[in-house]
């Protein structure tokens, strides 16, 4: 478990979104379709994001007008690193504004064997001062080093965000491939590339 450390970050920044009813959207503004890593169930949004940049906190931590990007990573070598960042929307407020969110976080190397498994842990909770159908980063960040010994293929990710006042669970699953070598997979051209 060396190679996979969580991070508690102490800090909610958010990202404005523009729903009645929380759903994710798509670039033009219509309804997303759920899917593994990103789903909204009962008005409750979760999503799971693997970036291998290293600057994502210097792009999470910026005024709410402005839209941070993240990279998103599939493979990783020895000697890199990822982030792999949970962010959710809408949770329930109650009376007093207080919100709170337990998340099942498993891990799963290639060999079958899990890097983490652990229940109820405590992703992110408090009382909102911002509106709930922004974009929040739980207080629970995870990240991964390849390091020698770590076996190579596809490594699971599941993070199961259980909103405690809306009795709302969101399963997420998500995965990156530890790889030998970026560097001896071809590229393949597109169809459209013209030669100038």
């Amino acid at each position: 478990m060396r190679n996979l450390i969580v991070i508690l970050v102490l800090f909610v920044t958010t990202l404005a979104v523009h729903a009645e009813d929380f759903n994710w959207r798509t670039g033009d503004g219509a309804k997303a379709p759920n899917t593994k890593n990103q789903k909204s169930i009962s008005g409750f949004g979760g999503w799971l994001l693997v970036t291998p940049d290293k600057d994502w906190e210097e792009k999470w931590n910026t005024p709410k007008e402005n839209t941070p990007h993240f990279s998103e990573a599939e493979e990783v070598e020895l000697g890199e690193e990822l982030t792999i960042l949970p962010f959710f929307a809408n949770p329930k407020l109650d009376e007093n504004r207080y919100f709170k969110i337990l998340c099942d976080i498993k891990i799963i190397k290639p060999n079958g064997s899990f890097s983490i498994n652990e229940i109820d842990v405590p992703c992110a909770e408090g009382i909102l001062e911002d509106d709930p159908m922004s974009i929040f980063l739980t207080q629970t960040v995870i990240k991964y080093i390849g390091e020698a010994g770590d076996p190579f293929g596809e490594w699971t990710v599941f993070f199961n965000m259980k909103d405690s006042l809306r009795n709302v669970e969101i399963p997420l699953e998500t995965s990156f491939t530890l790889v030998k070598s970026k560097a001896n997979k071809s590229i393949q051209p597109t169809a459209n590339a013209s030669a100038d």
